[in-house]
């Protein structure tokens, strides 16, 4: 589907990119009404069956697991990992990749989604933490600030119409740190420049989530 603009407007940002995914989560249907969504993309595949920490990445022969480094990355994934792990709640539908590349807008109003094979089964909390971290609201190629995934949070639940539990509010911060932390782990394996995540920010995340 052509057309739309990369962005909605800056001042609306968070509210259009959280009221958008609100609604995709309204409308999409309960997990055992669908076939298996499965293989989970890496970058939210925090739970998957590997012995190691890191995913197989899409695409790519490295093993993740096997690349020294950097330790305050594997740190902040392993410590989001745990967070997710220790708490849980029922499985929603709902998109992993919700990055202003793959979203187009008519205005403040949603046009288009992209990138339907990141769909995935998550927790509500999970999905809604991974569209807080990677939205943007002032370019394509950046991501969410600390401010901006709180500014996305705050409005996802009025959209909603109900408050996240202390426990599911502490996963979507984990969940974000997980995402950005795949990527970052990601940039560093094959020598690219990290830019996913800083060492500054993954610490406020974790305490945000509570790790």
């Amino acid at each position: 589907m052509p057309g739309g603009a990369v962005l909605p407007s800056a001042e609306h940002a968070a509210v259009a990119f959280a009221g958008a995914f609100a609604e995709l989560i309204r409308l999409a249907p309960r997990p055992d009404e669908v076939p298996t969504l499965d293989p989970v993309p890496s970058w939210a595949a925090w739970n998957h069956d590997g012995d190691g920490l890191w995913p197989r990445p899409e695409d790519s022969e490295v093993d993740l697991d096997e690349v020294p480094g950097a330790e305050w990355i594997d740190d902040a994934g392993r410590r989001a990992r745990d967070r997710l792990r220790a708490g849980g709640s029922d499985a929603v539908i709902g998109h992993c990749d919700w990055l202003a590349g793959n979203l187009r807008w008519n205005g403040d109003k949603l046009l288009v989604v992209h990138d339907w094979d990141s769909v995935i089964v998550e927790s509500e909390a999970v999905l809604a933490g991974f569209a807080a971290a990677l939205y943007s609201t002032v370019s394509a190629d950046a991501l969410a600030t600390i401010e901006d995934t709180q500014r996305f949070l705050d409005a996802y639940v009025r959209a909603r119409g109900r408050e996240f539990s202390e426990d599911e509010l502490r996963r979507a911060w984990a969940a974000g740190v997980w995402t950005r932390a795949c990527d970052a782990k990601y940039q560093h394996a094959v020598g690219q420049p990290v830019t996913s995540l800083s060492e500054t920010e993954a610490r406020e995340r974790l305490r945000r989530a509570g790790c």
